[in-house]
């Protein structure tokens, strides 16, 4: 089959091309995103792979389908961007990679908020200075805190698993609680009130949207880390910006962020930033952001890669593929 793969970059084409050996599909890879006015470019093909800054609402999607394209593979686990209802009217398939690698997004999370405590990005910087002044690094020993996990899926629980190596307190706040984590599930109120670290592990849905905004944030006890590696839009960015100046928040750790299309995944380096909350929050020293990379092992690569071309070769022989989102 022909696939139309958007929003390209080296690292995830060398992965494709690699499992497509396998699977011989026809790649056409663009740089640039999907909307509708990029639309076009699917021509001739029958399904197009996309990634989590793609937009796929009602518009990009009727476009999609008025030119031949059957089937939407996205090469992510969340599908915020996608409008299933429309899809489905549409008569477009949609699946995803619903497991890549699990370790790989909780590792990164873990090492964020290792980096941000102990303030590993102002250290290396200032010893490449020749500054070897321990002046303002001083940090806190995560043994005996008590971290507060929003989302036990496979990811929450693997970071779940590694905060109690480091001697944590574990509490979560998840509507299907499991029996196998070294945790206690409490009310969100509690979580919030109690969590000196607070980590984000949920998809981005419309009753997760904002799930920390003025209101919430103000509930968290005084000085809590926050770290996020899920979905940008879970946090109020001017919220969190608000209560990061005010101290309520002691610091954020964040691999995602609210407006990141257009930016994360880019070499805006010769340009003037143009979002001045993002701005702001990068210029703090307590804050660490990194461009969505908290996915970016090599072995999620290549699952994501195998995953994805599989979903395509089901497709294709008829049958239904067990990340099927939309059928």
């Amino acid at each position: 089959m022909i696939i139309t793969v958007f929003d390209t970059h080296r690292f995830d084409r060398h992965a494709l091309e690699k499992e497509n050996m396998r699977t011989h599909h026809e790649l056409r890879f663009f740089e640039a995103r999907l909307e509708q006015k990029t639309a076009k470019l699917a021509a001739g093909s029958g399904a197009v792979c996309v990634f989590v800054n793609d937009v796929l609402d009602r518009a990009t999607l009727a476009a999609l389908r008025e030119i031949g394209v059957r089937l939407v593979a996205l090469r992510c686990a969340g599908y915020n961007q996608v409008d299933v209802v429309a899809a489905r009217e549409l008569g477009l398939t949609v699946v995803r990679v619903p497991d890549y690698s699990p370790y790989a997004v909780a590792e990164h999370a873990a090492a964020l908020l290792l980096a941000l405590n102990r303030k590993l990005h102002r250290a290396y910087n200032r010893v490449r200075e020749s500054n070897f002044s321990l002046e303002g690094l001083v940090g806190f020993d995560l043994h005996g805190k008590t971290v507060g996990i929003v989302g036990t899926g496979k990811i929450g629980a693997v970071f779940a698993k590694i905060m109690a190596g480091f001697g944590c307190r574990l509490l979560a706040f998840d509507a299907f609680p499991r029996t196998d984590l070294p945790l206690t599930y409490v009310e969100k109120a509690q979580l919030l009130a109690e969590s000196d670290i607070l980590s984000l592990h949920v998809p981005l849905l419309p009753e997760t949207y904002h799930f920390l905004r003025a209101e919430t944030i103000a509930q968290l006890k005084r000085g809590a880390f926050i770290v996020n590696t899920s979905r940008g839009a879970l946090i109020e960015a001017q919220a969190l910006l608000d209560a990061l100046k005010s101290g309520q928040v002691g610091g954020a750790a964040l691999d995602v962020y609210e407006e990141e299309a257009g930016v994360f995944f880019h070499d805006l380096s010769g340009k003037v930033l143009q979002d001045d909350v993002l701005a702001r929050l990068i210029s703090m020293p307590n804050v660490l952001i990194t461009s969505h990379q908290a996915f970016l092992t090599k072995e999620a690569l290549a699952n994501i890669a195998r995953t994805t071309l599989e979903n395509v070769s089901a497709f294709e022989r008829g049958a239904v593929a067990e990340s099927v989102l939309v059928r």
